[in-house]
């Protein structure tokens, strides 16, 4: 009597999973083993939801995590603020004459990683870009000296970022001070200052 009650259930333990991952797949991956029973049993299927929980860990079955906002923008700092000399004008008259900094937190196939780009507001082209797995100042230095040397601007350029303290940082500033860039900073918790 044990042989064909253990294989019935070998058997239907060999089914369950490809119906687990429909319903994980129909609920894009957010229901746990809790719900993955309730809809399973909802079916018609008569399985305990220890067995559930059991197969989806057996076959790597996860409910896909919610990402966590991540801050990027530390503007409780001492250092000093430029003042917000691009003022919402998202035009520019020709190549090289404003670019616009910012940083973003993104998923890659080595975990997430911080990325800082500069971006020419004539082409909307990215010129420089740096990635690294912390928002250290040298990510944003890397990106904006990238952007240096790609595209050699002359004096004036105007460079435009939010308040942060990777921007407002002093080897930041002198990085840009170095080339003749003038320094140009949204207003605090504006994020429509940099909407480029």
């Amino acid at each position: 009597m044990e042989g064909p009650v253990q294989s019935i259930r070998s058997q239907a333990d060999r089914a369950l999973p490809g119906d687990i991952r429909r319903v994980q797949g129909e609920s894009r991956r957010r229901y746990g083993s809790p719900r993955v029973h309730a809809a399973l049993q909802a079916e018609g299927q008569r399985v305990g939801r220890n067995r559930v929980a059991r197969l989806m860990r057996r076959h790597g079955i996860a409910v896909r995590i919610k990402r966590r906002f991540r801050v990027t923008t530390d503007s409780k700092h001492g250092f000093p603020v430029a003042p917000n000399l691009l003022n919402r004008k998202f035009t520019a008259p020709g190549p090289n004459k404003v670019w616009l900094a910012d940083m973003t937190y993104i998923p890659t196939g080595e975990g997430w990683l911080y990325l800082a780009v500069v971006l020419d507001l004539f082409s909307r082209k990215v010129v420089g870009w740096a990635m690294r797995e912390t928002m250290a100042q040298e990510l944003t230095l890397s990106a904006l000296q990238m952007a240096i040397t790609n595209r050699q601007p002359g004096p004036g350029l105007l460079q435009h970022s939010d308040r942060g303290s990777q921007y407002a940082a002093h080897d930041y500033r002198r990085l840009l001070a170095k080339h003749g860039m003038l320094c140009s900073m949204s207003r605090k918790g504006n994020c429509w200052d940099n909407a480029p």
